[in-house]
């Protein structure tokens, strides 16, 4: 029979709980490095799909500015440009013969009063607008406010704008009407 004897001056320590804390601190740092090189490799794809992209995005923009040139060129070419100044001319010309008169006076007699007469319309496209020019005789003060104020609260007409104001002279009234003030204003004519 054999016996044990333990002849050591120390007593036997266990690192059973060492080892096993630094198993555990291990194991937990070994997951957290994979699940960072999963989060790298991510970002790494996500990132050479975006630059792919992006680069797309620049090869596009070269093909698209070097066609911008190429139609520049044919465009400032003298018997382009002067094709292009001919059908702005037309546009022009079309525009201004679309113009609706009978609906604008339609418009007009809605809101004139009595005591106030149109003298002269110039009606003029600009900017895609129509800006109306008026010539305004009216017989007295309460005429012309009744007129400024229905013309104001019109919704075919805006941005009015009184030019001038003066006291008729006896040429304006020479054709029997008893204009005693005229007036100048302009407006945008806009029938919706």
């Amino acid at each position: 029979m054999r016996v044990r004897l333990n002849l050591a001056t120390k007593a036997l320590e266990t690192h059973r709980r060492l080892l096993l804390t630094a198993g555990v601190i291990g194991g937990v740092a070994g997951l957290l490095c994979l699940i960072l090189a999963v989060h790298v490799v991510k970002v790494r794809r996500a990132e050479s799909q975006l630059r792919a992209q992006v680069e797309k995005v620049r090869e596009e923009m070269a093909y698209l500015d070097q066609r911008n040139k190429e139609l520049d060129t044919f465009f400032k070419r003298t018997e382009n440009s002067k094709l292009h100044d001919r059908s702005q001319f037309l546009n022009t010309l079309i525009d201004e013969r679309s113009f609706d008169w009978t609906m604008m006076f339609m418009d007009l007699e809605k809101i004139l009063p009595s005591g106030v007469r149109i003298v002269s319309i110039e009606p003029k496209q600009v900017k895609g607008r129509i800006e109306v020019r008026f010539r305004i005789g009216a017989a007295s003060d309460e005429a012309k406010l009744k007129f400024l104020k229905a013309i104001e609260n019109s919704h075919a007409f805006s941005a009015i704008e009184l030019l001038s104001e003066q006291a008729a002279r006896p040429a304006d009234t020479a054709g029997g009407s008893a204009d005693q003030l005229m007036l100048d204003l302009s407006a945008v004519y806009s029938r919706t």
